[in-house]
């Protein structure tokens, strides 16, 4: 696997090495030594997900302020605009934001640690995710940024209005929000 530290040094963007020919393809989607050394954490993985979204699905900036989770998000099927938002008020890249293009094609992965907020953009005509937790889903502490924050001026890569969820719709901007110190 090869770990790429984007813009925000503790988001990663992990590459598995692919084996593949006419006959289908092979990668090792996950190891945990070589998770914790390519992320310099050890965090301990408590829940698999996976979802399916249409074309032009804009899940929003969402994170938990209490029982923060880390996501290690992976496409199996499609393609995906991923962002996560650093939502700690103590780190130097505070509001800033990083994204990625997940794919079934390509096997990125992203690893969005606990503290920021995280959301994506469908590109394909669906897609679906696979991605592990660190903390449980726990909807009582979920939150939710406004994916359009002018000052945060994500470039979701839209080509026409998304698609959103009515908890989306009425995300708070960052100024608003309730953030970790």
């Amino acid at each position: 696997m090869q770990a790429t530290r984007l813009a925000i040094p503790d988001v990663v963007l992990i590459e598995p090495q692919v084996f593949g020919d006419a006959r289908g393809f092979f990668y090792e989607s996950f190891n945990q030594r070589v998770f914790n050394e390519a992320t310099g954490t050890s965090h301990q993985f408590v829940q698999d997900n996976h979802s399916r979204s249409a074309q032009g699905v804009l899940r929003g900036l969402h994170y938990q302020i209490q029982q923060p989770q880390g996501k290690l998000v992976r496409v199996v099927s499609g393609s995906v605009f991923d962002v996560a938002v650093d939502i700690r008020r103590s780190s130097p890249t505070f509001g800033q934001w990083v994204g990625a293009e997940l794919s079934a094609d390509n096997h990125h992965q992203l690893w969005v640690p606990p503290g920021f907020a995280h959301g994506f953009v469908v590109l394909s005509e669906t897609a679906e995710f696979l991605y592990k937790t660190t903390d449980y889903y726990a909807p009582a502490h979920e939150r939710c940024i406004a994916w359009n924050d002018p000052v945060l001026a994500i470039d979701w890569r839209l080509t026409a209005e998304p698609r959103l969820s009515a908890k989306d719709a009425q995300g708070v901007e960052l100024s608003h929000a309730e953030v970790f110190p």
